[in-house]
């Protein structure tokens, strides 16, 4: 389901958008161009499944000089997007990073994950690994010219998509 609200959102609907943030319920809420994209928490297998990310990727990506982090603003206050981990050259935080080496999207039923790769590719992201609990598989994307080309592993990390789905109990 889409909804789209042309202009200034209603006051109902800001109050909303609003009460959302307060609660801390907009973690995962992107902005596209300008039109700001609601997104609800994700189904706990997807929790499980980037619990695992977390732990396998975490020390190949500092023994390779990366910094992680959890989800994180890629882009800038009226266009960025919201990948639920990513890996960074540079330490230094920032509220909007402009790229990253890696971005971690995990599938979620009827989510824009995909839509989001040119996106990336724009941004001049290196490689997007693209993990989908539902049928316990992985893609990971490398970044080549104006795209994101499919490709069967990491150079940045170093790991295969064959690596990646061994290592990960996934949840039925």
């Amino acid at each position: 389901m889409r909804t789209v609200v042309v202009g200034e959102p209603p006051a109902p609907l800001a109050e909303w958008l609003q009460r959302r943030r307060a609660l801390g319920q907009d973690l995962f809420d992107e902005v596209w161009e300008g039109d700001y994209h609601v997104a609800p928490a994700p189904h706990r297998r997807h929790g499980d499944v980037d619990d695992q990310l977390a732990t396998l990727l975490r020390p190949i990506a500092r023994n390779r000089g990366l910094w992680p982090s959890g989800p994180a603003n890629i882009g800038e206050p009226d266009d960025y997007r919201v990948p639920d981990r990513v890996y960074f050259h540079e330490r230094e935080p920032a509220a909007f990073e402009s790229t990253a080496a890696v971005v971690v999207e995990i599938v979620s039923p009827a989510d824009e994950t995909y839509d989001k790769l040119d996106f990336y590719a724009r941004r001049g992201v290196e490689e997007v690994l693209v993990v989908d609990p539902e049928t316990a598989s992985v893609a990971w994307y490398r970044h080549q010219g104006d795209m994101m080309e499919r490709v069967s592993g990491s150079r940045v990390l170093g790991l295969s998509e064959d690596d990646v789905v061994a290592a990960v109990d996934w949840p039925s």
